[in-house]
């Protein structure tokens, strides 16, 4: 697991990003040009350490890499394209995603064999060889004393790796196979990793689980650099799992005025829009699933579960919340009272910027970058957000909002909601985390097995403050959420919330 890790890769990730950003902040169009050319020379140079077997291929990757953190596709490898090729198209400050969002850079990959299973130098050759014995169609023989198997004949059921005594025998998987919960992830011609789009549903754990960093997704960080360079007013809406993702003694007021240092005019708390979704929800389900109108609630606010229910499960749409995402409902909210401003999420996911990317959404969101890319723009803006105070936090939403940020939040806070407000309504409440267990609770639900329930699904295994975009290890994330969700001054929302008019 290296979610949370300060890798190799996260250091290469966050290097190209904050050269980007200085791009963006820079805002000369006329050297831009030059100026791409040169950061795969800055980051791969005989100075710096030395990651691949040549600084060509090092630099290869970059090039990708830094196409792709300007909002820019892939380079397709069967005709000459040039580096900066579309870049006069992405030299705005107000540029939407475009799909594919996650993207495997060819030269990265590694060519991790699929899975199978391989008899290490751990074998003792035992008397006994209970994996011989339990193999069901004779793939094991003994060679030279050890073990051995035949690729031609194994089913790859696992049964000698259960058996061996001495756990002698690995299991080979691709790393961003294993974390992809909806089987996406497939082999092209050159036995490389590639994503089928019609499968993916943009969660983004592949991209933080291949420890060659071979898979990434777009960014927007040049655009917004260039957005706020430019004077606009630009509002942030922040997603509730920040807490601890830019250090230890960062506080909600150090990262307001970093924020309004960078160019932010001001900040928002997304939890402000989970407290209105919570109330929604609360009383969608006492109205519709308490009554037997629907068997069931799906909640929305997760895009990877959501695109999940749509995708492979098409005839349960009816059942997925129509109620707005925190994200949208507190981005709608901000233009109700800043008509003229554009409005930036800053959250812990990937699959929200094709969210805000949505012909119902574009209008609200105009921005969605990660807490991993915020720290480079902080980065290439020389922002020690410790310098910085602002003499208040956030606007006060409620515990209730806050919890949305950890699996099994979401639903938490929608049950508190139906407690407080409807007592004497009975709810059940249903929560899966990571794609593979959401797919086996709409399986479930599908067939009638969770009818009545409100199900919370969430695409990362731990909720959002295990993002694909997240700076920090998923347990301390966890903590810094429960604590900062016990010391909100509210506990729940108004009910009047539910009469606010967004849509």
């Amino acid at each position: 697991m290296m979610r949370g890790l300060d890798t190799t890769v996260r250091k290469i990730r966050r290097t190209v990003f904050e050269e980007v950003a200085r791009l963006g902040f820079k805002g000369n169009p006329e050297t831009l040009n030059d100026d791409m050319e040169a950061i795969p020379y800055t980051i791969v140079n005989e100075d710096t350490t030395k990651y691949r077997e040549s600084v060509y291929r090092a630099r290869a990757v970059v090039r990708e890499r830094l196409r792709l953190a300007m909002g820019l596709s892939l380079r397709p490898e069967n005709k000459p394209v040039h580096l900066t090729a579309g870049v006069e198209a992405s030299n705005i400050s107000d540029k939407y995603y475009e799909p594919p969002l996650m993207q495997v850079i060819p030269s990265a990959c590694e060519r991790c064999e699929e899975k199978g299973y391989e008899v290490s130098n751990m074998c003792k050759g035992c008397l006994a060889h209970p994996c011989m014995e339990v193999c069901p169609r004779g793939a094991i023989s003994m060679v030279k004393g050890r073990s051995y198997i035949d690729p031609e004949k194994c089913i790859k059921c696992g049964k000698c790796k259960s058996a061996c005594p001495y756990d002698a025998i690995a299991k080979k998987e691709r790393p961003c196979a294993k974390a992809c919960g909806v089987g996406a992830i497939e082999t092209d011609s050159q036995g490389r990793a590639q994503i089928n789009i019609d499968k993916c549903v943009s969660c983004g754990m592949c991209m933080v689980s291949c420890p060659f960093g071979a898979i990434s997704d777009k960014s927007q960080i040049f655009q917004l650099a260039r957005a706020l360079t430019e004077g606009d007013k630009i509002i942030a809406e922040i997603a509730p799992a920040f807490v601890g993702q830019f250090g230890d003694n960062i506080t909600p007021r150090n990262l307001k005025a970093a924020l309004k240092e960078m160019g932010f005019s001001e900040v928002y708390e997304v939890a402000l829009g989970a407290d209105i979704g919570a109330i929604a929800e609360a009383h969608h389900y006492v109205n519709k699933v308490a009554t037997g109108e629907l068997p069931f609630l799906l909640t929305s606010c997760c895009p990877s579960w959501a695109m999940l229910a749509k995708k492979y499960f098409p005839d349960m749409v009816d059942q997925v919340s129509q109620e707005l995402t925190p994200m949208v409902a507190t981005a709608r909210t901000i233009k109700q009272e800043h008509p003229d401003a554009r409005v930036v999420f800053i959250g812990p996911c990937a699959a929200k910027k094709l969210e805000a990317m949505r012909r119902t959404v574009r209008s609200d969101v105009d921005f969605v970058i990660t807490f991993e890319e915020l720290q480079a723009m902080f980065d290439a803006k020389d922002i020690d957000l410790e310098d910085y105070e602002a003499e208040s936090s956030f606007h006060n939403a409620t515990g209730a909002g806050r919890g949305y940020a950890v699996a099994g939040g979401v639903a938490d806070a929608i049950e508190q909601c139906i407690n407080e407000y409807y007592p004497g309504v009975e709810v059940k409440i249903e929560h899966a985390e990571g794609l593979a267990e959401c797919k086996k609770m709409l399986s479930l639900a599908k067939v009638g097995k969770k009818n009545g329930c409100l199900i919370e699904g969430m695409g990362c295994p731990g909720g959002c403050s295990a993002g694909a975009g997240t700076n920090i290890p998923i347990d301390k994330a966890q903590k810094k959420v429960k604590a900062f969700v016990a010391a909100s001054s509210k506990r729940l929302p108004a009910k009047e919330l539910e009469e606010i008019e967004l849509k």
